[in-house]
């Protein structure tokens, strides 16, 4: 009897040794097989009625009424606009050497950027795209970050498109959608190193979403 739960104690031990590894190869697995990575150095946003004002969150408009000068006479408009990011990458390595003697990187290090995703979450759960958020998309653009230094883009964060469709269309003059939507967006970004290694990062924004007053 005592063999028997002996035995039972180690197939345990055993089976938790197995499962120890096996997490901590699928760790090392995503990090992917190039030496390097990519990290985000900071990520930024702005409403598209305010291009120039960038911040770490984004008051999205979903519409914004534009004074503009009509036949003489001063005429708001109704106007769309799709809302900004901008983001700056650094290159890390992942084997930086001892403190005496780091690694240096070379040209292969450098990644090459050229697509990302943007998907908008909200923490209440409600994550149905169309209805309770606006569609995630995929956009494109291409810079490469350099071994030293650092690199960046701009970027559609929100669509034209998107406040055109729901929810963010039904929002507009507060006539029967919701009057704010409070979400997470989500951006990763894609990218390779100069050997063709596949490499990614994601970083996060808050996005808000109403039909906020208009700028003057």
């Amino acid at each position: 009897m005592r063999v028997s739960i002996s035995n039972h104690r180690m197939a345990a031990l055993l089976l938790a040794a197995a499962a120890f590894v096996t997490s901590a190869c699928g760790e090392v697995a995503r990090t992917g097989r190039s030496p390097a990575y990519l990290q985000i150095e900071s990520l930024e946003g702005a409403s598209g009625a305010t291009p120039d004002e960038f911040g770490a969150t984004v008051s999205s408009d979903v519409l914004t009424l534009v004074e503009q000068d009509i036949n003489g006479q001063k005429v708001k408009v109704p106007t769309i606009y799709g809302d900004i990011g901008r983001v700056s990458f650094r290159v890390g390595l992942k084997d930086p050497g001892p403190t005496g003697a780091p690694t240096t990187p070379s040209s292969l290090n450098a990644i090459t950027v050229t697509r990302y995703r943007v998907v908008y979450r909200r923490s209440d759960g409600r994550n149905t795209q169309g209805v309770d958020v606006p569609y995630a998309f995929d956009g494109a653009f291409t810079v490469t970050v350099p071994a030293s230094g650092t690199g960046g883009a701009g970027f559609d964060l929100v669509r034209i498109a998107a406040k055109r469709e729901p929810p963010l269309a039904n929002m507009a003059g507060n006539l029967g959608g919701a009057l704010f939507i409070t979400t997470i967006a989500e951006i990763t970004f894609y990218g390779k190193d100069q050997a063709g290694n596949d490499v990614s990062a994601t970083g996060t924004m808050s996005v808000s979403f109403a039909d906020f007053g208009d700028p003057k």
